[in-house]
């Protein structure tokens, strides 16, 4: 009699668990910051309202770990997340994404073949590169090399904490074209020239880790130039008046998706929440706020012109820029990331 009274509390308390995630409202993950202010009016208010299901949103700093411990802790405490490419091909390798309906996506030849995944949706194509206050700079920098120049650009410069994009900048700044950047990095002695690259810099270096933090930086003169998020930088502009540039030449740009963690208990509203954002009408509202290039095909020939030239997807924009070599970060990336804190240790 007291194994059954066990039983059924251990039962009741099971019961009570999986009705306490399945009862929590679709929670949706993204960067923060001025993006995701536009995310949630074009997105998340929107879908809440046409759906009757509200919708939480939080913001992280991205990382793959955090992402398998959601998973593995058991009933994940959220259900979408926007992630960068490499924690799209890892996490769709490790099986901790549910898989995507794409006929629920209006089929795959609806987006650009790279935003098409398994595992996730193309939401964004986004650009890191440099970024300046041209009301505080006389004269405008060009280039990486120019970043690494302190004698003509006096001040201290901001770069996002982790060996990808810095090691990549590193090795423009040393004179490496961008469209070779990756075949030097994955030679012998590359990965070393980027790291000496950077000794050069180091005391001179702000590290920032959120998106939002560059602007930030800018804004309160602790750096002269940095590394940024070109939609980040277009909006603060649109937004609150400033006049920071953004140099296409020699950044890199990337496919962010979204995904749904294995087990959410919100699987299908995810679902739904996802083709909601990806449809063509919707995407296109994302550049009047923030210019970022949308994967969906129809949603760019929404767009009005005047934004279109602020995207990182123009033809002009696109010269002298690189993609991103997903495979080298998949590959590197944890071998990479512990030697950078070991040699930002020292």
């Amino acid at each position: 009699m007291k194994l059954l009274r066990v039983s059924l509390i251990a039962t009741t308390v099971l019961a009570c668990g999986v009705l306490a995630a399945q009862a929590r409202d679709l929670t949706v993950v993204s960067w923060g910051g001025n993006f995701q202010d536009a995310q949630r009016k074009i997105f998340f208010e929107t879908y809440a309202k046409e759906s009757s299901k509200p919708v939480l949103d939080e913001s992280w700093e991205g990382g793959y770990g955090v992402l398998q411990a959601k998973v593995k802790a058991g009933t994940p405490t959220w259900d979408v997340v926007e992630v960068e490419s490499e924690e799209l091909a890892l996490g769709c390798a490790d099986g901790i994404y549910e898989k995507i309906d794409w006929q629920k996506m209006g089929g795959k030849e609806a987006f650009l073949p790279a935003a098409v995944s398994d595992c996730g949706v193309g939401n964004i194509v986004w650009s890191t590169g440099l970024s300046y206050d041209a009301e505080k700079l006389k004269e405008a920098p060009q280039s990486w090399a120019d970043f690494w120049d302190t004698k003509k650009f006096p001040g201290k410069r901001g770069l996002r904490k982790g060996p990808k994009y810095a090691l990549e900048f590193a090795l423009m700044a040393d004179g490496v074209p961008a469209d070779q950047v990756y075949k030097v990095l994955s030679a012998e002695g590359g990965v070393d020239r980027a790291f000496k690259k950077l000794d050069e810099l180091k005391s001179d270096i702000v590290w920032w880790d959120a998106g939002a933090q560059p602007l930030q930086l800018l804004s309160s003169g602790q750096v002269v130039m940095t590394a940024a998020y070109n939609g980040r930088i277009t909006g603060i502009n649109r937004s609150e008046g400033k006049h920071f540039g953004f140099v296409f030449p020699g950044s890199v740009y990337a496919i962010d998706s979204w995904v749904i963690l294995k087990d959410a208990p919100n699987k299908d509203a995810g679902m739904d929440f996802i083709a909601y954002a990806s449809k063509a009408e919707n995407q296109a509202k994302l550049p009047e706020y923030i210019a970022y290039g949308l994967p969906n095909l129809g949603a760019a020939k929404l767009v009005p012109e005047k934004y279109q030239k602020e995207s990182p997807t123009s033809e002009e924009n696109l010269k002298g820029a690189i993609p991103l070599d997903v495979d080298f970060w998949t590959d590197n990336s944890e071998e990479l990331t512990q030697r950078f804190n070991a040699w930002l240790g020292q």
